[in-house]
């Protein structure tokens, strides 16, 4: 006797090579005998014989948990900058932390890190950076006329390395009653080189001593200093000075901020970003900025790629900004014709010798030292990179969590509160993972329940989960920074 589904068979194979009068026909004999729609019985008469669609293709994943991880850890080990910047910095991030033996990479991860698209880098941070964010606010300015050349945003145009915007950076805290610590910027208009030092207070002879000092630092002289209308810049003891050393000194115009946009940029992301908006007073607290200070302007001169501004277009309400390719002030003075080859050595050999997570360790020490003495604590002794570098480094991966130094107002729960009902078969479930990487929870899970009939429920997949989920970032931080650092933690 014929099934439904031969007739249909036999049926749809004429059905579909017949012409209209013949399809019409076959159609009242099919429905005479099944009983079908008219409607109901063309659909499947037309269907039969199509060609069924396979089931997708699964999803290829390019980047997984363990570049995930490699990636938090030089997001955090190049100071949480933006993807773009961080794109450009990871060659020379990835080779710096290799060969000082803080990170060892698979090939396969090393080089997915390095393929990485900026937007990419910006969309695998997204939900670390999320919980990574820090409260801001504008800081307050002032200024006040004097005597001197004016010279505005649009007057630079392309200077050589040396001509600097000058500004200084109050550590005030909420009130700007009595005297307390001041931050010299200096940003080089032509490469970004950024310069900070501390001043005991704001006082032109304290400002001097600063400007000398950062004389003898910088990798090229002062040629030119540009400063706002602020009553420390202008008088006579700096115009003194710099015409003493031969340095065009002008200034912006008053009440028009964006004349020093280069520096008042600088001192959002250098001097805020590292010191914040608390009060420090004192010969303590300006040991501390130094420290700081002199770490900073070697990772943020010689490794942080910083953006360009290459030209503004106004069309009506809307502003059009063209940047050129972020690369780090010490690479824009590497390729500047005008900067002598003695120089361009003395630039390399410093690159070259840097220690990103030796400098960041240091930065991060004397951040936590000033937070200790804003709130009025005991400060710790000197910092001793080489012994506490290993702890620094692994903290890392989860530096995130934190956000700032702020001590958080209730510590997060790790503990266990239930026995782990895995842990009478824990070798089997370790081998399980090691064996079957490419598998699902869900078939392992299933697997060890027939090999342990009535010992384990179904409710409890979402455990077994977060257990192979904990093995894989245990997994990679073996990976990313070596067993010896995962058992020392």
């Amino acid at each position: 006797m014929m099934t439904r589904d031969d007739m249909i068979a036999a049926t749809g194979e004429r059905y579909r090579k017949g012409d209209r009068a013949n399809r019409g026909k076959i159609l009242d004999v099919f429905t005479a005998i099944t009983g079908f729609h008219r409607k109901h019985a063309a659909r499947i008469l037309r269907a039969t014989g199509r060609r069924e669609r396979g089931a997708p293709r699964p999803e290829m994943r390019l980047y997984n948990d363990e570049m995930d991880g490699a990636l938090v850890t030089l997001w955090e080990a190049s100071d949480r900058v933006c993807g773009k910047r961080l794109h450009a910095m990871l060659p020379l991030l990835v080779e710096a932390m290799e060969r000082h033996g803080h990170m060892t990479l698979l090939p396969a991860i090393r080089a997915g890190i390095l393929t990485m698209s900026a937007a990419t880098i910006d969309r695998r941070l997204a939900p670390f950076r999320e919980g990574a964010k820090r409260r801001r606010r504008a800081p307050p300015s002032a200024a006040v006329k004097a005597a001197v050349p004016v010279r505005t945003f649009a007057d630079w145009g392309d200077p050589s390395p040396g001509f600097f915007e000058a500004d200084l950076v109050a550590h005030s805290g909420p009130s700007a009653d009595g005297r307390f610590v001041q931050t010299l910027t200096l940003t080089d208009i032509a490469s970004g080189w950024t310069e900070t030092m501390p001043i005991p207070f704001r006082e032109q002879e304290y400002l001097v001593q600063a400007l000398t000092k950062l004389q003898q630092s910088l990798p090229m002289p002062i040629l030119g200093l540009d400063t706002d209308n602020d009553t420390v810049f202008m008088n006579e003891t700096i115009q003194v000075w710099c015409a003493v050393h031969n340095i065009t000194f002008t200034r912006s115009r008053p009440y028009h901020k964006n004349d020093q946009a280069w520096v008042e940029q600088k001192n959002g992301s250098v001097v805020r970003k590292l010191v914040g908006y608390r009060r420090y007073e004192g010969l303590e607290a300006l040991q501390i900025l130094e420290n700081l200070y002199a770490a900073s302007r070697l990772f943020v001169n010689l490794l942080q790629p910083s953006f360009k501004l290459i030209s503004k277009e106004r069309h009506g309400a809307k502003v059009i900004k063209r940047y050129d390719k972020p690369v780090t002030p010490c690479q824009r003075l590497l390729a500047d014709a005008r900067v002598s080859n003695a120089i361009k050595t003395q630039l390399s050999t410093m690159q070259a010798s840097l220690d990103p997570i030796d400098l960041l360790a240091r930065m991060r020490h004397c951040q936590q030292q000033l937070l200790n003495l804003s709130q009025d604590e005991q400060v710790e002794g000197a910092i001793q990179p080489d012994a506490r570098l290993g702890d620094f480094l692994a903290s890392l991966k989860d530096a995130w969590h934190s956000g700032t130094l702020e001590e958080p107002a209730r510590p997060q729960r790790t503990w266990r509160t239930r026995v782990d009902p895995f842990a009478a078969t824990a070798t089997e479930v370790t081998a399980l993972f090691e064996s079957a990487m490419g598998q699902t929870s869900r078939d392992l899970f299933e697997q060890l329940c027939a090999d342990h009939p009535g010992l384990y429920l179904p409710g409890q997949l979402r455990t077994f989960e977060r257990q192979r989920k904990r093995w894989r970032a245990a997994k990679a931080d073996a990976l990313i920074l070596g067993a010896a650092a995962v058992a020392a933690e």
